[in-house]
């Protein structure tokens, strides 16, 4: 593995002093547009990256720490997701401090103001459905919000899924199996990653001419049990869908839980990836991503600061392992 380079490499490079390249990596004055653009030009030959704990030291700062606050670590979801910006901040000498709100909103801003107040100014924040206006009056406090967007701030660097996408390929890998009543097992709509993979589940059925029966779509769904009851009562209609759409790995656990006991066998693909998931028999089709990615970008985000804001998009991808390829009945 090869070592990160170094502003002596950068010096080096650019046939400049050390203290050059510190200046023009400090943004400090007293340095030529000609001097400037020779150290920009080897940075970028390099790949060099500051690294911002250092410098904080440098200025006699304390070490960087940067927060992260999810809705709970023990999701699956979360806790790769914390592994992956605790590594990724690991490359910068940094520490992660963590905090979980549990969908209360309420908890979420004292983790913030807490955090900030004693002295961790640089937050991940995976954010509640409440608004989010009252971040603006912390001038100090550098956030980038993952997953969804956060309500009530316009400008605000993010990191999120391509989630319309993997609820279109989702749905439309059961539309091509033969499926025309496809079930919907969401979370809180209010969250917009939650929004957008419904979007993308309802914008494939009407590309095939399917219509959307909203008697089919369940909303606020937060864990798996009430997933999978809400399964079973849409098994027990009538007209009972013969697949499903889970927008999350916990409802995707919940249709588990459900099918346990029951004769049918309904198709169904989950957002999210999650362990054993291709234990089971047979092995249950997700839309997958990169949590690593997720978390680097985060990380290089709230690093490299800017006074524009900032969106990147992970993208998505179907694994299919059985259980989303089953034929209706």
């Amino acid at each position: 593995m090869t070592s990160r380079p170094t502003m002596a490499d950068v010096a080096r490079h650019a046939g400049v002093s050390l203290k050059t390249v510190s200046r023009v990596v400090n943004q400090e004055p007293h340095v030529s547009a000609p001097v400037q653009q020779r150290v920009q030009a080897a940075i970028s030959a390099l790949g060099f990256r500051r690294n911002e704990a250092a410098s904080r030291l440098a200025r006699r700062a304390t070490m960087l720490t940067l927060g992260l606050i999810m809705e709970n670590i023990s999701n699956e979801f979360y806790s790769r997701l914390a592994k992956a910006v605790e590594a990724a901040a690991a490359e910068h000498e940094a520490l992660v401090v963590f905090g979980s709100y549990e969908e209360r909103p309420e908890r979420e801003r004292m983790l913030v103001e807490s955090m900030y107040a004693r002295g961790v100014d640089s937050l991940i924040i995976v954010p509640s459905a409440a608004d989010h206006g009252w971040i603006g009056e912390h001038g100090g406090l550098t956030a980038v919000f993952v997953d969804r967007v956060p309500p009530g701030l316009e400008q605000a660097d993010v990191v999120l899924l391509d989630d319309v996408r993997g609820g279109r390929i989702a749905t439309e890998h059961l539309l091509a199996r033969g499926h025309r009543r496809i079930g919907l097992i969401s979370d809180d709509e209010a969250f917009s990653s939650v929004h957008d993979r419904a979007c993308g589940y309802r914008a494939a059925l009407r590309e095939a001419g399917v219509p959307v029966d909203e008697s089919l779509v369940v909303r606020e769904v937060f864990d798996p049990w009430r997933a999978g009851q809400e399964v079973t009562r849409l098994l027990s209609l009538a007209d009972p869908p013969t697949a499903f759409f889970a927008t999350n790995n916990r409802a995707a656990i919940g249709i588990l839980q459900a099918l346990r006991e029951r004769p049918e066998r309904p198709a169904y693909v989950g957002f999210d990836d999650f362990a054993l998931a291709d234990v089971f028999n047979p092995g249950v089709t997700v839309v997958r991503y990169d949590v690593t990615r997720l978390g680097r970008s985060a990380v290089d985000l709230l690093l490299d600061r800017s006074d524009t804001p900032r969106r990147v998009e992970v993208p998505v991808e179907l694994v299919a392992r059985g259980s989303g390829e089953l034929p209706p009945p």
